[in-house]
């Protein structure tokens, strides 16, 4: 499980799973407490925390700019019960969106000052499929065809002085019909936009990390674009 906290990639993971020529450059085993954020930099690691480290932790990451840090991996033996009590810290919201084709372009929407993918809030009795389709065609004024679930992301924000996690699953989807395509001005959008893959490796630039995190998801399933 990858969370997006404050734009800092989380990982949550059992020991299996750590990949076992993935360096890091700060390593903290069993700790019983954290460095102080100037001491935060580059990748870290972190080995069984206990609640206390998580709640300490997941403070730093939502309170201070770690301009240095660039990931921070946990590892735990039970990462189911590290999971749960990481989202438990969260109000949790779901959402859902979609990652567009057309030909050999993907659509791109812009919104907030950067470039993003459609997606929105779950309405009431939806299944996540049904809530990526309305949301992609109401904030695009396009109609799609449904494909495969790419993958989730998650990311944290505050509103109203709340912690938010965002739970958001996304699909591939083909466009079919975007003759009256346009922004969904009252949700924010200024401008939308058919990219090639050179262009959408630049929009991402000006993004969210988690938005390029599911692009290089989408691309893997996708054999046949060009990344070169």
């Amino acid at each position: 499980m990858k969370i997006f906290i404050n734009d800092k990639p989380v990982d949550l993971l059992t020991p299996q799973e750590l990949p076992k020529d993935r360096t890091f450059e700060c390593i903290y085993e069993n700790p019983k407490d954290l460095p102080t954020s100037a001491n935060f930099h580059d990748d870290v690691l972190i080995t069984n925390p206990s609640k206390d480290i998580i709640i300490k932790l997941l403070y730093l990451l939502r309170t201070r700019k770690l301009k240095n840090l660039d990931s921070v991996v946990l590892v735990s033996t039970d990462v189911e019960e590290l999971k749960r009590f990481v989202k438990s810290r969260f109000t949790i919201i779901k959402a859902a969106g979609g990652v567009v084709k057309k030909g050999e372009n993907v659509l791109f929407i812009h919104r907030l000052g950067k470039w993003d993918l459609p997606k929105g809030k779950f309405e009431k009795g939806e299944t996540p499929a049904e809530c990526a389709v309305r949301e992609v065609e109401e904030e695009c004024a396009i109609t799609v065809k449904l494909g495969e679930e790419i993958c989730k992301t998650w990311h944290t924000y505050t509103h109203n002085r709340k912690s938010i996690l965002k739970k958001t699953y996304w699909y591939a989807m083909d466009s079919l019909n975007d003759s009256k395509m346009k922004p969904q001005k009252e949700e924010g959008i200024e401008d939308i936009k058919w990219l090639t893959h050179q262009e959408a490796k630049v929009a991402l630039v000006n993004s969210y990390p988690s938005m390029r995190y599911l692009y290089k998801r989408f691309l893997k399933m996708e054999p046949k674009v060009q990344t070169s």
